[in-house]
């Protein structure tokens, strides 16, 4: 398994030091992430039987999928969460082929 921490940073040094001196996080363009790399592709996604939202209805429901941990597939559970606006719509993440070799892991992300 090859792991990289890919820093992304897309926020001048201004923005930046504007977002620590009030004290807000900076927005999430700005958190690193870790561009993971499977040897093999996931197996055929789970059958999910989604829930009642136990909160409002304008949460939206991100489907599972697999996650390449600790050189194996598990499988991580759809969820319910709050759009960042109420017409976004979630595009969720896939895997595919990586030029070198094996499989690697697109986020999903909100459109709208």
């Amino acid at each position: 398994m090859l792991r990289q921490k890919v820093v992304a940073l897309s926020l001048s040094a201004f923005t930046f030091v504007g977002f620590a001196v009030m004290g807000a996080p900076p927005p999430a363009a700005a958190q690193p992430s870790t561009i993971i790399i499977a040897p093999s592709a996931p197996p055929p996604p789970r059958v999910e039987t989604v829930p009642r939202p136990a909160g409002p209805q304008t949460l939206s429901w991100q489907p599972g999928r697999w996650d390449w941990n600790n050189g194996n597939w598990q499988w991580m559970e759809g969820r319910y969460v709050a759009p960042p606006q109420p017409t976004a719509v979630w595009d969720p993440g896939h895997w595919e082929s990586h030029p070198t070799g094996g499989y690697v892991w697109v986020d999903g992300h909100w459109r709208g």
